[in-house]
């Protein structure tokens, strides 16, 4: 289900086809300079941390396709699926809270362990 008849979910789709895109600088106005975002590898906290962890991703994407989109006036749930240079299949989903236009919040989940054996068999 994608859904954008949400403030939110319009706003984290715009986000999603920006960074997918690797359009960086667009991807940014989507972004709010206080951002907080909870990764697997920890706590990201502000718009230049938020880009030095999301730009390298980007940079080694090699499709992604929207599987799921759905949220309220403040909130969205997205959920894609990417192919990267070193692992074929790597979904992850992003819980966003949403001010004024801009992500505020990210929750971000994805499997590390793929990119991890990839890396792992590359030494």
């Amino acid at each position: 289900m994608i859904s954008n008849d949400s403030p939110a979910v319009r706003v984290a789709l715009e986000y999603f086809h920006a960074w997918s895109g690797k359009d960086m600088d667009k991807a940014m106005t989507y972004v709010s300079d206080d951002i907080v975002c909870d990764a697997p590898a920890g706590r990201i906290e502000g718009a230049a941390a938020y880009r030095a962890f999301l730009e390298p991703f980007s940079q080694i994407l090699t499709s992604a396709s929207m599987l799921a989109a759905f949220g309220d006036e403040r909130t969205a749930l997205v959920m894609y699926d990417t192919s990267t240079v070193p692992v074929a299949d790597a979904p992850g989903a992003e819980l966003v809270t949403i001010l004024d236009g801009r992500i505020t919040q990210s929750r971000f989940l994805f499997d590390r362990a793929p990119f991890d054996a990839a890396r792992a068999s590359a030494d």
